[in-house]
């Protein structure tokens, strides 16, 4: 049976036409909104550090994989329901099996780089930026790697989530999870 047409009312029984009610969606997409949330705040991330000397730069990319150990607010939360691949980078992290973490690294780090992952770390570093937690300098070159198709952060951001999880780790606020 082919759904109603957008000018007919609406099967739920509102009264309103489905183009008024519950039918099509318009507009972005979730994901759309959260990149070109991210986009907008790399423009200024660009103009803060664009004219920066290639050592200074360098400096600044080599800090992201530190960032997440400065506030929780940095740090993936792990899904409830670990995946085989998520499961056995935990295992890998609690057994130091860095061949074993190798294997699937890659495969989890997929599965959590998402626009409002990305978007969430963003506002996250913009947070810590404004508090005056955060150097501009360093909220920028995180924004710019968030926006760009690096997943330095992504990446350190999973690796404490998994490491705190297992109890390995403090979080940044000093605590140490039972495993």
């Amino acid at each position: 049976m082919p759904a109603p047409g957008r000018n007919q009312p609406c099967p739920c029984g509102s009264g309103r036409k489905v183009k008024r009610c519950c039918g099509e969606q318009r507009g972005p997409s979730d994901a759309q909104l959260e990149r070109a949330f991210i986009v907008q705040h790399a423009r200024w991330a660009a103009t803060e550090i664009g004219d920066l000397p290639t050592r200074t730069l360098d400096e600044l990319w080599r800090g992201l994989a530190q960032l997440p150990n400065l506030d929780l607010s940095l740090v993936i939360p792990l899904p409830a329901l670990f995946t085989p691949e998520l499961e056995q980078l935990r295992q890998a992290a609690r057994d130091d099996d860095l061949d074993s973490a190798e294997e699937v690294i890659e495969v989890v780090v997929g599965t959590v780089d998402t626009p409002q992952q990305r978007a969430a770390l963003a506002r996250a570093v913009i947070t810590l930026r404004d508090s005056g937690k955060l150097s501009r300098r360093q909220a920028a070159a995180a924004i710019i790697d968030l926006e760009s198709r690096s997943q330095t952060l992504i990446r350190a951001s999973l690796i404490n989530a998994v490491f705190i999880k297992i109890g390995r780790m403090r979080t940044p606020g000093g605590l140490t999870l039972a495993a």
